[in-house]
């Protein structure tokens, strides 16, 4: 299993999903690779929805596709409400339907 983090710095966000993926690594045995989006252009490219941003072999399992595209914080719904990461549940969710 791939799992990359996009993020950019400016949105402290990532680092709390960050940690999530490292206890959740630790668990499935797969590692997390980080990848910092710097430019729009770049943000384009990988159809980059905002920080942070979980694909799991290349997919955004959280992708809604009528988000923009740029470098913003990310804005997820969770069963608490709007959150700037999603929650380790979901993550684990995600993982598991992934194979």
């Amino acid at each position: 299993m791939d799992v990359t983090l996009l993020y950019f710095d400016d949105c402290p966000n990532w680092r709390e999903i960050d940690r999530i993926l490292d206890d959740l690594a630790a668990d499935r045995r797969f590692q997390v690779t980080r990848q910092k989006v710097t430019t729009y252009e770049e943000a384009e490219r990988l159809q980059f929805r905002g920080s942070p941003t979980v694909l799991i072999d290349g997919v955004d399992p959280f992708a809604d596709p009528d988000s923009p595209v740029g470098l913003a914080c990310r804005a997820y719904w969770t069963p608490a409400g709007p959150r700037g990461s999603p929650t380790d549940a979901m993550l684990k969710q995600a993982l598991d339907a992934s194979g």
